[in-house]
C-alpha cells in the first residue's frame, strides 16, 4: 500500500491538460525476451477519436452526466513517459507537495544523467546514500530499487505493461513496493491512457458520484462498480469529469485508508 500522501497538486484533480506530448519509447532495460502485442494506439485515450467516441457514448448512456460533460472542454491524455519513468516518478511524488516532488525529481533525473537515461540499470546504480542526499526518503529508496529490480529480473518490462490486460496489470504492478491498487489505476489512466478504468478506491471519485446522483450516503467501493456500469467501456473518461465536478463543488471525499495514488492530480497524483 502506498505511503500516506498529502495532496499532490498537479492542477486540482486530474489535469485538464496532462503533460505535453512526446513520442513514447520503451525504457532501455525492457526485457528483450518478451514479444509484446501492444494495444492498438487507436484504442487509447491519447487518440482524439477515442475521446470523442467516449463522450458520445457517455452523453447517451448517462443523461445525468451529460451536463457535466458539456461544461468542460474534452480532456487530453498526452503524457507519454515510458512506463518505467512514470512509475519511478510516481514513487518520488508520494507523500510530499508537488513543488517538493518536482525538486527531488529534477535532482533524481540529474543523477541518472538526464530524463532519457532514467531506466532500471541507472536507478540500480544509485546508492541509498546518493538518493537520501537529494531528499528521497529511505522508504522510497527501497521502492525505487524494488521497481528497478523487478525490471532487471524480467518480472516487469515496459513491453509487458503496455501489452497486458487491465486486471492482470493491476495485480502485477501492485507487487511493487509502494504501489496499491489505486496507484495502479491512476497510472493506467494518466500514463497508459487506458479507457475503461474505474478507481473505486478514490474517495474524491466516490464523493463525486454521490453528488452527481444525489445519493444520501457516500457509495462504498463495492457499490461503485454497479453505479458506474453505464459508463463502460469509457469509465476513465467519466471519472475525469467526476473529478472536474468535485473541483467545481469545492469538496473532497474523506480518505478512509492510507492509500492515495500517484496518478491523478488532487486526489491522487502522478505527473
Amino acid at each position: 500500500m502506498d505511503e500516506q500522501t498529502r495532496t499532490q497538486p498537479l492542477p486540482p484533480y486530474p489535469p485538464e491538460n496532462p503533460s505535453p506530448a512526446k513520442s513514447r519509447k520503451l525504457s532501455s532495460h525492457s526485457s528483450p525476451h518478451v514479444t509484446a502485442v501492444l494495444l492498438p494506439i487507436t484504442s487509447l485515450l491519447s487518440s482524439d477519436d477515442v475521446v470523442a467516441a467516449a463522450l458520445h457514448h457517455l452523453r447517451i448512456s448517462d443523461p445525468v452526466l451529460a451536463p457535466v460533460i458539456d461544461a468542460y472542454e474534452p480532456p487530453k491524455f498526452e503524457n507519454s513517459d515510458t512506463p518505467f519513468l512514470a512509475l519511478a516518478k510516481s514513487i518520488l511524488y508520494q507523500q510530499i507537495t508537488h513543488k517538493a516532488g518536482t525538486t527531488i525529481y529534477d535532482r533524481f533525473v540529474s543523477l541518472c544523467g538526464g530524463e532519457s537515461r532514467v531506466c532500471p540499470i541507472s536507478v540500480l546504480a544509485l546508492t541509498p546514500p546518493q538518493l537520501l542526499q537529494i531528499g528521497v526518503s529511505a522508504r522510497k529508496v527501497s521502492f525505487l530499487h524494488d521497481l528497478a529490480n523487478k525490471y532487471r529480473t524480467g518480472i516487469l518490462s515496459d513491453s509487458k505493461i503496455l501489452a497486458m490486460e487491465d486486471r492482470a496489470l493491476v495485480s502485477l504492478i501492485a507487487m511493487v513496493k509502494g504501489f496499491g491498487v489505486l496507484s495502479v489505476h491512476m497510472f493506467m489512466i494518466f500514463s497508459l491512457h487506458r479507457p475503461d478504468v474505474l478507481p473505486v478506491g478514490d474517495a474524491n471519485l466516490r464523493k463525486g458520484v454521490q453528488i452527481l446522483y444525489g445519493l444520501e450516503e457516500l457509495p462504498r467501493p463495492s457499490q461503485m462498480e454497479k453505479l458506474c456500469q453505464r459508463w463502460r467501456p469509457y469509465r476513465s473518461v467519466a471519472s475525469w469529469y467526476i473529478w472536474r465536478l468535485i473541483e467545481a463543488n469545492g469538496v473532497q471525499g474523506k480518505a478512509e485508508s492510507g492509500e492515495t495514488a500517484a496518478g491523478s492530480p488532487k486526489g491522487p497524483a502522478i505527473t
